[in-house]
């Protein structure tokens, strides 16, 4: 029982084999999946792959990246889709400073514009953070975003900063680097958050996890992230797996 909180099978990386690609994941014990688009190309495309399948929700929102290209008509097409019966978060969102497309005081107005967004519609948020980790929590704390919560997607930053996030309301994903033989930060970062507040996800097709790195991820690795936490915390596999999909489903508020 696996629940891979964040994915990218609306890209083309997956045009050729997307349905054997489920197929696996079904094979490796995933069982929820959450897809999300972040563009005018692929925020469709996560609608109509939830929609095909039961078992996959999707999230909508504008990457920061491209935040120099989103105006008052995205924002209000991200609203008008968030009431999809499919859709259980608004994001990613968030601040990527180490591109350099979109100047940083637009990042932050088009963050600011989501989170407020996110507030008036109810859904929780998913944050991309990319060297960035102070002025996310910034414009968190300063948008009181506690209210909705959310959930800090592929954290790979020191664990000195992960009381803030749990102090408003948000959960810590770990995906691949968690299992990389020189990452210590996500290994650390596993071992201290509280099983209540821990998420997993491959963000595939990116960061596939050891033995893969360098290659194509996909949802049936995230059995790699389950397994490397669960032998860091000291944990069952299946504790680490039941543990991570309840806390998936309440965060999403999916029920069964």
């Amino acid at each position: 029982m696996l629940f891979d909180t964040h994915i990218h099978l609306n890209v083309s990386h997956f045009d050729e084999d997307r349905e054997e690609v489920l197929q696996r994941a079904k094979e490796a014990g995933v069982e929820n999946m959450v897809i999300v688009g972040f563009d005018h190309e692929t925020i469709p495309k996560a609608i109509d792959i939830a929609e095909k399948y039961d078992y996959i929700y999707a999230a909508v929102g504008w990457h920061p990246v491209d935040a120099i290209d989103m105006t008052d008509k995205e924002l209000d097409w991200l609203e008008e889709l968030s009431s999809h019966p499919k859709v259980v978060a608004l994001g990613e969102m968030g601040l990527d400073y180490h591109w350099d497309k979109s100047p940083r005081e637009i990042q932050k107005d088009v963050f600011r514009k989501q989170i407020q967004l996110a507030k008036k519609v109810k859904l929780p948020i998913i944050i991309h953070n990319r060297e960035a980790t102070e002025d996310i929590i910034q414009v968190l704390q300063e948008q009181n975003a506690g209210e909705i919560g959310g959930v800090m997607h592929c954290y790979n930053d020191s664990v000195k900063y992960v009381d803030a996030f749990l102090a408003m309301n948000f959960y810590i994903s770990l995906g691949g680097p968690v299992t990389f033989k020189n990452a210590t930060l996500p290994k650390e970062v596993a071992k201290h958050v509280p099983g209540d507040r821990l998420l997993i996800e491959t963000d595939c097709p990116f960061l596939a996890p050891h033995p893969n790195r360098g290659k194509r991820n996909e949802p049936a690795y995230v059995r790699l992230v389950a397994e490397k936490i669960a032998e860091l915390r000291e944990e069952s596999y299946e504790e680490v797996s039941k543990k991570t999909t309840e806390n998936a489903k309440r965060f999403f508020d999916i029920s069964g």
